[in-house]
């Protein structure tokens, strides 16, 4: 019985501890504690005047969304994309164009056929995007595959405000685009910080996925520094180092706002990895920091500043540090070429050596390095660590462009080509067997079509491979190559005289 008596006694024992722990337990999570720091109190969470929780020392700070989707969606617009159907590039016959936002976010589809050539074309809406609304008096920032090919944009606020936009400018390479509607006084979403985005942070996406207005979904930052141009899945850009989220981003998203937890723009909605075109897991979005530098090229300059490093590389692998003996990294950029006339060159980078930092900044992947080159200007200076000889050290490197000097980029201007545009007739088109083309109605001297060497008459039918029916195309043409990342900026032109003779150009702009 005295055994059966110490048995029970343990027992209730036992269950009085775990009940005390189990109302200390709850007790201290109704309350906000904290388990892994005892020592943090309930001043380490602050409200704000807007009341909004702030953080510090690490706390959790609760998962209520409602300020910064209020906050936003209305500084969020829907963007419509109208052109005139024009003739596909594969041959002449069929008529069919491709949709860009398809063929972004997955298998494209085939559209109506064109309507017949006596008819006029009559303008339709290839598709449907976002924008973030940057400034009370009209600017508005998307992607350039949003607005690429457009003859026409209609911008939609959310109030149903319904505006025409114009392009301010472009940048292909990181697929932004900027616009601006005549308009005053309208909701501005704050720039945030993309640097300070943490892995595991509470982010949301605001859009018109499948023009749906309005619409604002949740996630996690799932990684920074992404590239996607392995997935094989939409277009590859000549800069890469997107916000991967969870957050959901269909059809229609594409240009939107990724916002953090204070209702802060932190990037644009841009991709997502998917086989169907419907998000399946994973969206991906171009950091704030690349963006608003971007944005202000466009502004001040009237083009993007591309600086240049000027080093071929690969990323580093453990084999290969083994092989070169390189034991104090495991990663990193591994400089296989200095190009001539470069910064690094200037700088006194050589070949081997690894790039780890650049003005302190982690370079452990090709993403990383173009993230943080992205954000500079030539002429701009900045630290380079780099490991040499397993010893690291510092190199302060002055960047230039891809033509090797410091100089900034223009605006391209369409009127250096030189040169008046005349539209084909039917009588012409059936006369020399050709559907489209444009003719050069007259050549100025001095003028880049002069210096090729075209003359007047001649019908251009394609110029970079894409066929062209108008001065228009000729000048969307013109724009997307000047604001490309490309060093060489040539139009390549084919067409034909009045004679029949097929002949081949290349303007150098």
């Amino acid at each position: 019985m005295k055994l059966y008596s110490k048995i029970i006694c343990l027992a209730v024992s036992v269950a009085a501890v775990s009940s005390t722990l189990t109302a200390f337990a709850l007790t201290s999570v109704m309350n906000g504690h904290n388990f892994s720091d005892d020592s943090r109190t309930s001043s380490d969470v602050t409200t704000d005047p807007s009341g909004f929780f702030r953080v510090s020392n690490g706390v959790t700070p609760p998962t209520d969304f409602t300020h910064a989707a209020e906050s936003t969606i209305n500084g969020v617009v829907s963007i419509k994309n109208y052109a005139s159907p024009r003739m596909s590039s594969q041959g002449q016959g069929g008529g069919y164009f491709m949709d860009p936002f398809e063929f972004f976010f997955g298998t494209p589809r085939q559209q109506q056929p064109q309507q017949r050539r006596q008819e006029k074309p009559k303008e339709e809406a290839r598709g449907l995007g976002s924008g973030v609304i940057l400034s009370a008096d009209g600017y508005i920032v998307t992607n350039n595959h949003v607005i690429e090919g457009a003859d026409r944009l209609e911008v939609t606020l959310n109030d149903n405000s319904v505006y025409n936009a114009k392009v301010v400018g472009t940048d292909p390479a990181t697929d932004v685009a900027l616009l601006k509607i005549e308009a005053e006084n309208l909701p501005v979403i704050p720039i945030g910080d993309s640097d300070k985005l943490r892995v595991g942070e509470w982010v949301l996406a605001v859009g018109n996925p499948f023009g749906f207005t309005s619409t604002v979904t949740t996630g996690i930052v799932s990684a920074k520094a992404r590239s996607v141009g392995h997935a094989g899945y939409g277009r590859q850009m000549g800069v890469e180092s997107y916000i991967q989220t969870d957050a959901a981003v269909n059809p229609g998203n594409s240009g939107g706002a990724l916002v953090n937890c204070n209702g802060e723009l932190v990037g644009i909605n841009t991709a997502i990895y998917s086989q169907t075109g419907n998000y399946v897991g994973y969206s991906f979005a171009i950091p704030s920091a690349i963006v608003t530098k971007i944005v202000s090229d466009i502004r001040q300059y009237g083009a993007p500043q591309r600086a240049v490093l000027g080093v071929m590389f690969t990323e580093l692998t453990p084999q290969e540090a083994k092989e070169k003996g390189i034991t104090i990294v495991n990663d990193g950029i591994l400089v296989g070429e200095v190009l001539e006339r470069s910064a690094a060159l200037e700088a006194g980078i050589k070949e081997g050596d690894v790039i780890v930092a650049i003005n302190d900044a982690p370079t452990h992947s090709t993403a990383q390095l173009q993230g943080e080159i992205s954000k500079y200007r030539p002429a701009d200076k900045i630290k380079v660590t780099l490991v040499r000889d397993n010893k690291r050290r510092n190199v302060e490197v002055t960047l230039r462009n891809s033509q090797g000097d410091t100089s900034l980029a223009k605006a391209g201007d369409f009127s250096s080509l030189g040169c008046a545009f005349r539209e084909l007739k039917a009588d012409q088109r059936q006369q020399l067997g050709i559907s489209g083309g444009v003719e050069v109605a007259g050549v100025d001297n001095g003028g880049k079509f002069h210096e090729a060497g075209i003359k007047k008459g001649f019908i251009i039918l394609s110029i970079n491979n894409t066929r062209v029916a108008s001065s228009d195309d000729v000048e969307k043409i013109y724009k997307s190559v000047m604001n490309g990342s490309e060093s060489d900026r040539v139009l390549f032109i084919s067409g034909i005289y009045p004679t029949g003779r097929k002949v081949y150009y290349a303007v150098n702009l």
